[in-house]
C-alpha cells in the first residue's frame, strides 16, 4: 500500500466522529483498553470512524496506490536494490575478485552504514516538521516524490542517540517492576548499532597494518635496496643469531596482529548478526 500522510481514522475529523480521540502513541495494552472504551461508549460513532473512513480512502486512494507500487518497485530492483548484499567500492573495487570468506564483512557492514544513513535518515524526517527542519532533506527524500538516495549520517544517528535513550517509565512498566527506568529494548539495540556503524565507520580503517607495526615492512624495504635484493638476503647463511631472531619476532607480532584484527572482524559480524531483527524501519 502507498505511504500516505495521514489516514482519515487518525485525523481529528474522525476523533469528532468517534466521540474519544485517539491520542499519541500507547502501548499494546494501552490501544486495548482505549479500544474496549472507544466501543462501549459509542459502538457506531467508532465503526464509522475506524472501518468506514478506511474503506473509504481505500476506494478513493486505488489508482494512487497502484502508481506508487510500480515506483517502489522500480525504487527497490534498480535504486536501493534491496533484493542484494552490496559492498561500497571503497571495500571492493568494481570487477575485483573477492572470495566468498572475504565477502560476507564489508557487504554486512556497508548495508548498516546504509541503513543508518539513508533508511534511519528518511525515518528522521519522515514523521516530524520539527525534524525536517533540523536537516532539510531535499524534496525527494520524504513525502511524494522520496527515492531512497538521501544520505544523511547525522539525521540517522539523530534517531539512534534518541532511541538509545528510551527507558521503562510508568507509561510501560509499573514503578516496582525491576525493569523500571532501565533502557528498553529498542534503547540497547540502538545503542549496539551505533557502536557497530562507529566501529566500521571510525575504529577499523584507523587499524594500523601488521607488517608495518611489526617492523617488517620497513625490514623488507631494506633488503631491497641492498645489492643482493629481498630475495637474495632472506634466509642467508650470513646472518647473525641475533638477525634470526629478530626476524622471527617480526613474523610472530605481525602474524599475532593479523589473528587480533581477523578475531575483532568475527565478534564484530556476530554482533551485527544478533541485531538483526532490529535492522527494520
Amino acid at each position: 500500500m502507498a505511504q500516505r500522510s495521514q489516514y482519515w481514522s487518525c485525523t481529528p475529523f474522525a476523533d469528532w466522529i468517534r466521540g474519544t480521540p485517539k491520542g499519541a502513541a500507547k502501548t499494546d495494552r494501552g490501544w486495548r483498553e482505549w479500544r474496549k472504551q472507544s466501543k462501549v461508549l459509542h459502538p457506531v460513532r467508532f465503526w464509522i470512524a475506524e472501518e468506514a473512513l478506511d474503506a473509504v480512502q481505500n476506494f478513493l486512494w486505488w489508482p494512487v496506490d497502484r502508481i506508487y507500487d510500480v515506483k517502489y518497485y522500480v525504487n527497490n530492483r534498480f535504486v536501493t536494490r534491496t533484493h542484494c548484499l552490496t559492498a561500497d567500492p571503497r571495500d571492493i573495487k568494481p570487477g575485483q575478485w573477492r572470495d566468498l570468506g572475504y565477502r560476507f564483512l564489508p557487504c554486512l557492514f556497508n548495508e548498516l552504514v546504509d541503513f543508518v544513513e539513508l533508511e534511519l535518515a528518511w525515518h528522521t524526517v519522515a514523521w516530524d516538521h520539527e525534524t525536517q527542519k533540523k536537516f532539510n532533506p531535499p524534496f525527494y527524500a520524504w513525502g511524494w516524490f522520496r527515492w531512497r538516495t538521501w544520505r544523511s549520517a547525522e539525521a540517522g544517528l539523530d534517531y539512534l542517540r534518541w532511541a538509545s535513550e528510551l527507558r521503562h517509565n510508568d507509561e510501560w512498566d509499573d514503578p516496582d517492576s525491576e525493569h523500571y527506568n532501565k533502557p528498553t529494548r529498542q534503547a540497547v539495540c540502538a545503542q549496539e548499532i551505533m557502536d557497530l556503524y562507529h566501529w566500521w565507520k571510525h575504529v577499523r580503517p584507523m587499524r594500523i597494518d601488521p607488517h608495518a607495526a611489526s617492523g617488517w615492512s620497513s625490514y623488507c624495504s631494506r633488503l631491497r635496496e641492498s645489492d643482493d635484493g629481498l630475495f637474495g638476503n632472506l634466509g642467508n647463511d650470513d646472518e647473525t643469531p641475533e638477525q634470526r631472531e629478530k626476524v622471527r619476532r617480526m613474523l610472530e607480532e605481525s602474524n599475532r596482529l593479523e589473528e587480533q584484527y581477523e578475531q575483532e572482524d568475527e565478534d564484530m559480524m556476530i554482533r551485527l548478526i544478533r541485531v538483526r531483527r532490529s535492522l527494520w524501519t
